[in-house]
């Protein structure tokens, strides 16, 4: 009895919260494309006076050339340097100055620059972006500087972290022919022998307003916005230049591939890489139910299985990459001490048979659904977080809308969905196994 109360409970919570998404917790925007190619979505919030103005770059690693690797990483940094009217170095400290905060990120498929500021800032924000597309300074004085800055965090977040380096020898044996082979961050050679020509014709081809997306959130007058969006950006020339789309098809992978990485390190580790498809695919959705499963809190199969039963290893967890093309799903374990990393692996390929083999229970179902529903709303919880949201939406899907209805494809996976994909992509064939160990060991 007390067990049907509980689901029935927990059926009325995911009911709730799918009706809160479509019909209260609606979130409108107003969105258009200006004449030069520009991509507006404005999302009018006046429960705080704060406001998000962001710009989605759709260009990424994915874009670079073959012995230029690192540019869209570089250019994020790059084009905090200032412009014609910026001098070098003050985007920070402006934003500071009016009470605001930004930042930048690179991935494998875009490159997004954001403030967060008090909503009387807007223009700030809007005046800040349309420079740093219009006019951007690269010189040598800022590419140097550059060059140095990413250097300096290539050594300190990768080089000289431990297991630092499992993103580049993941993608790159995972990888034989697509541009995911490559890390976003690029390396030294490829970035020390590229020109001042290079990088500014890497500008002129990708950060232009046919190939962005300006996304504002917050306590914001949509009419007024819209007239200051058109001064600062409606005279920007649209780029005249063909933005690349690489259509590399990474071959299908038929066997295993296996290496060991001796790192600065003291316990070993294991890491195994699965291709899956694309995100906004119906077998993504279901690959991300099946990392919740495996990894969403203590309690999910990993860390319960690997680091408090067994305890084989102090940590556990999955990470499906949300990537443009197919990408990578990945299940890595730290082993405890006294651990060998054989017999943590088998540990991790028990686990990963369980999904294969054994239906899930309705009770724990039903916890995924949840845990998916909660990270949801979280996600679009903030200004920042809507504005992010929709500008992906758009530039991934061509529907800024998903926003309002993406979490009905969450809830359309079924317990079966789970154990057909974990069946379909979690397989030996399909994956590549890393063994990290210390460099002690490589002697023996």
């Amino acid at each position: 009895m007390k067990r049907k109360l509980l689901l029935c409970l927990l059926w009325c919570a995911s009911c709730f919260t799918a009706m809160a998404q479509t019909k209260g917790n609606k979130i409108d925007f107003t969105e258009y494309t200006l004449p030069n190619g520009l991509h507006v979505i404005l999302h009018q919030d006046k429960s705080t006076p704060n406001v998000a103005v962001s710009v989605l770059y759709h260009v990424g690693s994915k874009n670079e050339v073959e012995g230029r690797s690192g540019f869209a990483h570089f250019f994020e940094h790059l084009m905090f340097e200032g412009t014609e009217n910026i001098d070098r170095g003050q985007y920070s400290s402006l934003v500071q100055k009016a009470g605001g905060a930004l930042n930048a990120n690179t991935s494998f498929d875009r490159t997004y620059y954001y403030e967060l500021l008090p909503s009387n800032q807007v223009e700030l924000g809007l005046w800040l972006e349309a420079e740093r597309m219009k006019h951007a300074k690269i010189d040598e004085t800022g590419v140097e500087t550059q060059r140095k800055v990413v250097q300096e965090e290539k050594r300190e977040r990768i080089d000289n972290q431990p297991y630092g380096s499992m993103g580049e020898n993941v993608f790159s044996l995972a990888y034989t022919k697509h541009p995911y082979k490559s890390m976003p961050i690029g390396s030294f050679k490829d970035l020390n022998a590229a020109s001042i020509e290079e990088f500014r014709d890497f500008y002129k081809t990708f950060y232009v307003p046919n190939n962005a997306t300006l996304s504002v959130a917050g306590d914001i007058n949509i009419e007024e916005t819209k007239k200051m969006i058109e001064k600062y950006f409606g005279g920007i020339a649209k780029g005249t230049k063909e933005i690349p789309r690489p259509n590399v098809v990474e071959p299908k992978q038929t066997e295993e591939r296996r290496k060991t990485v001796y790192d600065n390190i003291q316990l070993p580790a294991v890491i195994q890489a699965y291709h899956i498809p694309a995100q906004g695919t119906e077998d993504y959705y279901a690959l991300s139910l099946l990392t919740t499963l495996l990894s969403g809190g203590e309690s999910a199969r990993l860390p319960k299985a690997l680091v408090d039963k067994q305890q084989k290893a102090v940590a556990a967890a999955s990470i499906p990459f949300p990537t443009e093309d197919p990408g990578l799903f990945l299940t890595f374990a730290i082993a405890n001490m006294g651990v060998e990393v054989d017999d943590l692996e088998k540990a991790m390929n028990a686990e990963i048979e369980r999904v294969k083999t054994e239906p899930l229970t309705d009770r724990e179902f039903q916890k995924l659904r949840n845990q998916v529903e909660s990270q949801f709303v979280q996600q679009n919880s903030t200004v920042a977080g809507r504005a992010e949201s929709l500008a992906n939406y758009h530039v991934y899907f061509g529907d800024a809308n998903l926003i309002n209805t993406e979490l009905q494809r969450y809830l359309n996976v079924t317990k079966e969905d789970i154990k057909r994909v974990a069946n379909e992509y979690l397989t030996k064939n399909n994956r590549v196994v890393l063994h990290y160990l210390p460099k002690s060991a490589q002697a023996k």
